[in-house]
């Protein structure tokens, strides 16, 4: 029979030290589109737990100034903020190069940046599609590939891609937005067979619907096309997908999010984990 043997140096009946997996101290995280929504919940997630943080996104610049400035005083961790604009690729880079130089690393690397346009493809304004190609996918090549060389340098590192429900399934009147989260998904597990010997993992996160900005914009956009009220558009269109009926919170992400960039997920790697109250399962 199997005799379980007691390890050297524990004494009888102590438990064993136990880090806590979540700790993300001396940690730094660049999180793209962070200023409302997903984004920031991720970053607080983040500082919450000791890591250092560099913020962006959109928004009037004295609330994001306030948002920093609170989210760094509460949390006791430095917060930065980066306003690269996630159509310009030298931007987004520079954006990655500023937490290596600002704050001596970076650890965690989350490509959450998105906007959204619904319109028939027939009707869809070519400036959107373009829009949304750059925001949604190509943002996230290059801070993914701007990433890459610091994370080699460290020897770890963590990047996380929030694509959606979208990025599995289709929708209509979403055809640039559905095109680029597939592509984010792509991209995501060739990023992980590159860098699969470099301690280096690279997974999504495809969430349902959660109640954010551009969730709240999608309900008007869809009365408008679909020519119904408000109303009906959250009942019979946003929520008819999630068997769950209500909203993905972020704490939901987040928690997949915390076991993603923690050692326990080391061997998570190219793949995509749908948090969608089973949208996907049907």
């Amino acid at each position: 029979m199997f005799q379980w043997t007691k390890k050297p140096g524990v004494a009888e009946g102590a438990a064993p030290a136990v880090r806590d997996i979540n700790d993300l101290k001396g940690q730094v995280a660049v999180i793209s589109g962070s200023t409302s929504g997903i984004g920031l919940a991720l970053a607080r997630a983040v500082a919450i737990r000791g890591g250092a943080v560099v913020l962006n996104g959109l928004g009037d610049p004295s609330e994001i100034e306030r948002t920093r400035s609170e989210l760094e005083s509460s949390c006791g961790v430095p917060v930065r903020y980066h306003g690269a604009d996630m159509r310009k690729g030298e931007e987004v880079a520079d954006m990655v190069a500023f937490a290596k130089h600002d704050l001596g690393r970076l650890d965690i690397l989350v490509n959450n940046a998105g906007i959204q346009h619904v319109e028939a493809v027939e009707k869809f304004p070519s400036d959107k599609w373009e829009q949304i190609i750059a925001i949604n996918l190509s943002s996230a090549f290059y801070a993914t590939r701007a990433a890459i060389p610091i994370m080699k340098a460290q020897g770890r590192g963590r990047i996380v891609n929030i694509a959606s429900a979208h990025g599995l399934v289709a929708s209509p009147f979403k055809s640039a937005y559905v095109a680029a989260k597939h592509g984010v998904l792509g991209f995501t597990k060739t990023v992980a067979l590159e860098l699969a010997q470099d301690n280096i993992t690279c997974n999504a996160i495809c969430p349902g619907f959660v109640e954010t900005p551009i969730v709240e914009k999608q309900i008007a956009d869809q009365a408008r096309t679909r020519g119904i009220s408000k109303e009906a558009v959250l009942k019979d269109v946003i929520l008819a997908a999630q068997p769950t009926k209500r909203f993905v919170t972020t704490d939901e992400l987040a928690g997949i999010f915390l076991y993603l960039v923690s050692d326990l997920g080391a061997s998570a790697n190219g793949a995509s984990f749908s948090i969608d109250g089973g949208w996907t399962a049907q």
